[in-house]
């Protein structure tokens, strides 16, 4: 192992399967919890204060988000069943729904806005259990498309907050508070280092409230009302179940957030398990799809209490990064440190007295990030001109959609003002695009057959007219075979099925792309992972019978790349395949 490697290593002080001290734990807890409360207070409070809610709702609301947020945290760590990732990973309410939630409160209540988040969590539990299915659908490109669109439909809402002083006021109150506060932010995260840095929105939306308070703008009042201990009395706002129009209007911008919000936990999934094990492994996809279903548990829950929805918080990978603690039990002390500050309402009321200017200067923060991960996102994915046009496209006519720009006199009324909501509008036409690409490209060669080395003649014979149809030599021919080959012995391997038992099916999909051989082997869920079994050809340390790795050191050798992705169902594994140099 290298140096570098073993430097790494050593920044983890707890592995995900450790017991740190309980003392540590909790302070931990405390901390990562402090962190993230602001977050999930402010959200709930920006969509009920743009629709114009009502103080009773705004209270229970973000009463049910932090319980709501610590239930969920701790389901992502302790994993219950395939509910959960297995790692610390932060759930608070999510940015992303502020537009959506917005226009349903507004449109029909909090009952409304219940029925969708209800109906919309039902799409993360058929993600989850067909994650595979979908990776072609949900690309990086269209996800991130999505996620700027985002910020397109929230900015006008937030910008009212930020210029809008209430009567009585100096003019200049709101403004000022919220410049002084957004500077504070800005100057901390560019210049800070350390966990200085994650400090930077607690120390600017403090400063900003103390301006604001030298203009009258906080709300002490209801900070000194607000209880120590206790729940609200205002209670449950229950559910619309009348299907309207503008249930049906909405349910397709909620669906898409909803994905969103997936392909978003997905990536941070993925990201944990990078931070959490001194020794590199392959991505478990089998906690990915956990992630997502305690995601989706989490939105379920966050609609039966009448809530907004929450989401994974990407700030728990920097933070378990930095700290080098990566123990599932500091995921359950988050959680339950969200389930208490949910039964203090003193400690919300701090949070909700802050005024709205200081809030939308926050939220711009978060939403020029937002914007900016999304371009992010796009940019990685869009290796070709075609995902940059779906990107680009896609994205101004969200743009157009969302200020009634394009041709509003026809589609203004369309399918009850379906295409109304830019993000909506820009997202269904990222997945046309996307649908449309994969269907008009060459279509790739399958092979359905036992996974047996007795299908080893049916493969070569079926990897030899498919590299005679693009023209390749015997020597890549060879190759060919021999990944084959090495790949199906590798699976066979993994697992064997029991005596008497049905032997495992394998589907091969041969595909030519940038010039060369893209093989997919499609089977059973089986044990080990073949990326791990790999990389521990590296380590001299652990002695492993040669017989046994012979299949993957050959394989290693004919192969560009080996990605094996596991799920609870279904292994793929996809290897590429260099064409051989005809010069030797």
């Amino acid at each position: 192992m290298s140096d570098h490697a073993l430097a790494a290593n050593r920044q983890i002080r707890f592995e995900a399967s450790d017991k740190p001290p309980l003392p540590l734990t909790a302070g931990l807890g405390l901390q990562f919890a402090i962190l993230a409360i602001a977050g999930i207070v402010l959200t709930p409070a920006i969509v009920i204060r743009a629709a114009d809610g009502t103080d009773e709702y705004l209270t229970w609301a973000v009463f049910a988000a932090a319980a709501i947020s610590g239930i969920s945290t701790i389901l992502q760590a302790v994993r219950f069943g395939r509910i959960g990732a297995g790692y610390v990973l932060l759930m608070g309410t999510s940015g992303a729904f502020i537009a959506v939630c917005v226009t349903a409160l507004a449109d029909g209540g909090p009952g409304l806005l219940a029925t969708l988040v209800v109906a919309s969590s039902l799409f993360q539990y058929l993600l989850a259990a067909k994650l595979a299915l979908f990776r072609r659908l949900i690309t990086p490109t269209v996800a991130g498309t999505v996620v700027m669109l985002i910020a397109v439909t929230v900015m006008p809402l937030v910008f009212d907050m930020v210029t809008a002083s209430p009567e009585g006021t100096a003019a200049a109150s709101a403004p000022v508070s919220a410049l002084v506060a957004m500077g504070v932010i800005v100057v901390i995260a560019l210049k800070a280092r350390g966990s200085l840095r994650l400090w930077a929105p607690v120390i600017g939306i403090v400063t900003g409230s103390i301006v604001a308070a030298v203009f009258g703008l906080y709300d002490f009042d209801r900070v000194t009302e607000a209880s120590w201990i206790g729940i609200p009395d205002s209670g449950w706002p229950g559910f619309d179940f009348s299907f309207g129009a503008d249930f049906w209007s909405l349910l397709p911008a909620f669906v898409f957030v909803t994905l969103i919000g997936a392909v978003e936990t997905i990536g941070d999934a993925v990201a944990i398990q990078r931070v959490s094990w001194r020794q590199q492994r392959a991505v478990d996809y089998r906690a990915v799809q956990g992630a997502v279903a305690a995601d989706g548990t989490g939105n379920l829950l966050s609609g039966l209490v009448g809530t907004v929805p929450n989401t994974t918080y990407s700030t728990s990978i920097s933070i378990t990064e930095l700290t080098g603690v990566a123990a599932r039990r500091v995921g359950v002390a988050i959680g339950v440190s969200f389930i208490v500050m949910a039964f203090v309402p003193k400690l919300l009321a701090l949070v909700l007295a802050i005024p709205d200017a200081v809030v939308a200067a926050y939220v711009t923060i978060l939403l020029a990030l937002l914007f900016v991960v999304g371009m992010k996102i796009v940019v990685a994915d869009a290796t070709d001109y075609r995902r940059g046009l779906i990107a680009g496209f896609s994205f101004w006519i969200g743009v157009g959609f969302q200020n009634n720009q394009i041709f509003p006199e026809y589609l203004a009324g369309f399918a009850g003002g379906f295409l109304e909501n830019g993000m909506t509008a820009g997202g269904l036409t990222a997945i046309v695009l996307t649908l449309f690409d994969e269907v008009t490209r060459t279509r790739p060669r399958r092979l359905r057959c036992e996974l047996a080395t007795s299908s080893l003649p049916q493969i070569r014979l079926f990897l030899g007219r498919f590299a005679d149809r693009n023209g390749w030599s015997r020597a890549m021919s060879d190759r060919l075979d021999a990944v084959a080959e090495e790949s199906l012995l590798t699976l066979t391997d993994a697992e064997e099925p029991p005596d008497g038992g049905e032997p495992r099916t394998l589907r091969l999909t041969a595909n030519k792309q940038d010039g060369r051989a893209v093989l997919e082997f499609v089977a059973a869920a089986s044990g080990e992972n073949i990326e791990d079994r790999l990389a521990v050809l590296d380590s001299q340390r652990i002695e492993r019978p040669a017989e046994r790795d012979l299949s993957l050191r050959v394989l290693s050798h004919h192969a560009a790349s080996v990605h094996h992705q596991q799920y609870h169902e279904v292994d793929i594994v996809t290897v590429h395949v260099d064409v051989p140099d005809p010069r030797g």
